[in-house]
């Protein structure tokens, strides 16, 4: 969807939808954005952006409290339209999803035509823009659906894949975040092609596991099919704090209030038996985010005490503005890792 929250606010109260808005930010001093609307992303308003800088940028930004009942329903309405085409469907969000629609024989199977009627159908039934990439692979679908957003459509044909990836920057490929492109450029790597001509071996060296993942990337290959389910990798919740806190008593108090939020999602995903790490992380005053994590053959809270003697060694002096416990769950399923935060 072309920015799911704004879009379901702005589609319910119409005098919203030229005017730049936000979804989230409660407190404007520690408030975070969700996301926002397009009149606001023009002054540079951008998801998880603090409040304070985005009401810097944009002093006449409208911040909404969010309504995740409806966000929710909205979802459900969009996953059934997705069901009228094809049972093959693995959500990465509310507002994301990947559809697998090879055997599909509406309009005599071409994709084009069903990303299209999906669009269609979901702005005149729901009342909401979405975009779509069609590609022969996840990943390249996945960067493709960016590519003509809002409200826009991009088809990459199995004979134009290897040129698509080719001249693909490396930002675009899921799984390389800040810390991993500045280690891509150092090496002097900025598209897959660059990557192609760049010896695997050093690659690997420099990355890791993730080396051999890019090196397929950038070589226009992803073998992984669309995944009807997806078992979660791991459980967490964090809170940002309304000030800033110094004491390890003041950050124990915190780890205390975040213990049964933990423990209620262990219950309700059955994970009781499936722990096999436990981890916790800090965000300091300077932004900068720290975690550490080490395997537990079983969830113990009072292990999260020890966690946190041994990261308060990087603290520096430095006030904390966040905290979040989390625990590993043992499966190998390929899935992304889940915070939720308590305010």
């Amino acid at each position: 969807m072309d920015c799911f929250y704004a879009a379901v606010e702005c589609r319910d109260n119409p005098a919203l939808k030229d005017i730049p808005i936000a979804i989230g930010g409660s407190s404007e001093r520690r408030g975070v954005i969700a996301t926002c609307n397009y009149p606001a992303r023009a002054f540079g308003v951008r998801s998880a952006m603090s409040t304070v800088h985005a009401l810097r940028l944009c002093p006449d930004l409208t911040l909404i409290k969010g309504r995740m009942d409806v966000y929710k329903q909205v979802s459900e309405q969009i996953r059934e339209i997705f069901l009228r085409y094809t049972e093959i469907i693995e959500p990465l969000s509310w507002d994301e999803a990947y559809l697998d629609v090879t055997h599909v024989e509406q309009f005599n199977g071409s994709a084009t035509l069903i990303a299209q009627d999906i669009r269609r159908t979901i702005e005149a039934e729901i009342g909401i823009t979405a975009s779509a990439g069609v590609a022969p692979i996840k990943f390249v679908a996945k960067v493709a659906s960016d590519e003509n957003k809002p409200n826009g459509i991009c088809v990459i044909t199995p004979t134009e894949l290897d040129e698509f990836v080719a001249q693909m920057p490396l930002h675009k490929i899921p799984g390389v975040g800040k810390v991993t492109l500045e280690q891509l450029n150092n090496l002097g790597l900025f598209t897959c092609a660059d990557v192609r001509n760049f010896p695997f071996a050093r690659l690997h060296k420099s990355l890791g596991k993730f080396g051999a993942i890019l090196w397929n990337r950038c070589h226009a290959i992803d073998d992984r099919a669309v995944s009807v389910e997806r078992i979660r990798k791991s459980i967490g919740v964090e809170r940002t704090l309304s000030e800033d806190i110094l004491t390890r008593s003041e950050i124990e108090k915190v780890i205390a209030y975040l213990l049964p939020k933990i423990e209620q999602r262990i219950a309700h995903n059955d994970a009781e038996n499936r722990i096999k790490s436990q981890g916790i992380k800090l965000k300091f005053n300077d932004f900068q985010l720290t975690t550490i994590e080490h395997t537990r053959p079983f969830y113990d809270p009072a292990y999260f005490n020890d966690l946190l003697s041994e990261i308060l060694l990087r603290r520096k002096n430095r006030a904390i503005r966040l905290v979040g416990l989390h625990v590993g769950l043992k499966d190998e399923s390929d899935i992304e890792q889940l915070f939720l935060p308590f305010d």
